[in-house]
C-alpha cells in the first residue's frame, strides 16, 4: 500500500510517499512546495494545490495522511495554516483518495517514541526507518514522510474511515467511547 503524507504550511508544504507491506517501509518520493513569503495568499494556495495535485498523481497512492492543525500561537497564523491545509485536503479529495489525520504529537510518538521530539530527531528517525543514506531535507519533507509512516504504524497501512461525528450526543452521559472510535480503559 502507498501512503502519501502531507505536512501543510502556508510558506512551505512538505509531501512524502512511502510504500508499506505493514512491516517494511520503502521510500517512494518526497519534497517541499515553496513560495516566496511576499507572494499573496491566493497565489500561494494555488501553488500548494497545483503542486500537491501533481505530486499525488505522480505517486499514485492508496490514501493520504495529513497533519492536523493542532494549535498556533497567533490567530492569523492559524487561519493561514488552515487555508493551506484546506487546499491540501482538496487535492486529496479531487484525487478520490481516503484521508486520515494525525496531530503533530501522534506523528512524533509513532516515529520517535516521544510526542515532543525535535524536528531533527524526526528527520533522523525517518532516515533510519526508510533506510535512506541521508536525512530527508528540508524538515517539511521529513515531517510529511513521518506523517505517512505514522499512518503505516497506527493504521497498519489501511485507510480507515473517520470515527462517527459525536455532535448527535446531547451530553457526555450519552457517549460510549467504543462507538466514538476511542479505546476503552
Amino acid at each position: 500500500m502507498r501512503i502519501f503524507g502531507i505536512d501543510p504550511g502556508s510558506v512551505r508544504t512538505g509531501y512524502g510517499c512511502v510504500e508499506t507491506d505493514g512491516s517494511r517501509h520503502r521510500f517512494v518520493a518526497c519534497g517541499a512546495l515553496s513560495t516566496p513569503a511576499r507572494t499573496p495568499l491566493p497565489a500561494r494556495l494555488l501553488a500548494v494545490h497545483t503542486g500537491l495535485s501533481d505530486a499525488i498523481a505522480a505517486a499514485a497512492p492508496d490514501c493520504v495522511a495529513i497533519e492536523n492543525l493542532f494549535h498556533a500561537r497567533h490567530a492569523r497564523s492559524a487561519l493561514t495554516l488552515g487555508h493551506a491545509r484546506g487546499v491540501a485536503v482538496l487535492a486529496a479529495v479531487e484525487a478520490g483518495l481516503p484521508i486520515v489525520e494525525y496531530t503533530p504529537a501522534e506523528v512524533k510518538m509513532a516515529v520517535t517514541g516521544h510526542g515532543r521530539a525535535e524536528k531533527s530527531q524526526v528527520q533522523h528517525m525517518v532516515m533510519l526507518l526508510l533506510g535512506l543514506a541521508a536525512p530527508p531535507s528540508p524538515f517539511d519533507a521529513a515531517d510529511a514522510l513521518a506523517v505517512a509512516l505514522c499512518h503505516a504504524h497506527r493504521g497498519n497501512g489501511r485507510a480507515e474511515p473517520a470515527p462517527r461525528d459525536p455532535r448527535h450526543l446531547r451530553s457526555w452521559r450519552h457517549a460510549r467511547l467504543d462507538q466514538l472510535g476511542r479505546r476503552q480503559a
